[in-house]
């Protein structure tokens, strides 16, 4: 257990390093932010001169020395339009994610293990044809669509919930469902598959065959194994919220890492982007980490094997 909790480790380092590379590489293709910051009318002399102050008139390979340095102590530098710490711009959006991706994570997982349960255990009835059907339609729609559709309904016409920003629950409700829609619907349908290839496992029929009550055989035989890849798909769908839905918080103004990484990447602000994408690297890997982890929980074979 101890080797692989090592290994793990040394692949998920390895796999930020590698992000933390390309991101630093792929934001100097954006441009030159020097012209940017000064006024318009900025001679050539201010340009480069500002050009020096960042740092930005070093041969490449020396600024990524010095970039990765800093990294590692947690310094990307001062940010060209906050002028405050990059890392610092980047958490202070943080709370505004999390809140909004374990909601829609919490929303669509209880939505979509009721529907997927159904959906699997009425198999070949008239409620598993509409779960799987709105399950489709759910995953089919485009997020923006939905959102604005949302604000259309409940908050222009209705005037029941505001129409974007954040602070109080009320906020929270709309951007919160619209991603849960996405999230439930890819759950139910994920969860449906696994339960039914599991009802098919020669160890259900023997469970039931002993006399076992069927709330016993689903809770602890079939669910159970079932979890498996839902664990994943919610890892890997946490993951990508944690990232920050673009789409979402610039449809319900949410002031998230997305929105904020966009808005950096139009400004060429390298500091933030290179903060805010190797800090969603960095959850992201983690998560897989311990879903890893929660796999030897869930499946004593798996644990068996390492």
């Amino acid at each position: 257990m101890t080797g692989f909790v090592l290994r793990r480790l040394g692949e998920s380092l390895l796999a930020v390093w590698g992000v933390v590379t390309i991101v630093f590489f792929v934001t100097r293709i954006l441009g030159d932010p020097a012209a940017l910051l000064l006024p318009i009318g900025a001679t050539e002399a201010d340009i480069q001169a500002l050009r020096a102050q960042l740092g930005l008139d070093q041969p490449m390979i020396l600024q990524y020395g010095q970039f990765l340095l800093n990294a590692v102590q947690g310094d990307f530098g001062t940010s060209f339009q906050h002028g405050r710490d990059a890392m610092q711009v980047v958490l202070e959006r943080l709370p505004a994610t999390a809140q909004l991706a374990f909601t829609s994570i919490f929303l669509g997982l209880i939505i979509g293990a009721i529907a997927g349960s159904i959906a699997a255990l009425k198999r070949g009835k008239a409620i598993e044809l509409v779960v799987m059907a709105v399950a489709l339609l759910g995953q089919a729609t485009p997020v923006f669509w939905l959102g604005i559709m949302l604000i259309l309904f409940f908050a222009v016409n209705l005037g029941w919930l505001p129409t974007g920003g954040y602070g109080t629950w009320a906020h929270l409700v709309l951007p919160a469902f619209t991603l849960a829609v996405f999230v439930s619907a890819s759950i139910a349908r994920l969860l449906r598959s696994s339960m039914l290839d599991i009802l098919k496992e020669d160890y259900i029929r023997t469970a039931k065959a002993k006399g076992l009550l069927r709330h016993t055989v689903f809770f602890w035989h079939v669910a159970r194994n079932a979890l498996i890849p839902v664990v994943t798909m919610t890892a890997i769908l946490t993951g990508e919220l944690l990232g920050g839905s673009v789409v979402t918080e610039t449809v319900f103004s949410w002031p998230g890492i997305g929105r904020l990484i966009i808005q950096a990447i139009e400004a060429k602000d390298f500091p933030v982007i290179q903060a805010g994408i190797t800090l969603i690297a960095t959850i992201f890997v983690l998560i897989n980490f311990l879903v890893d982890l929660l796999y030897g929980v869930l499946d004593p074979r798996i644990r068996a094997n390492r």
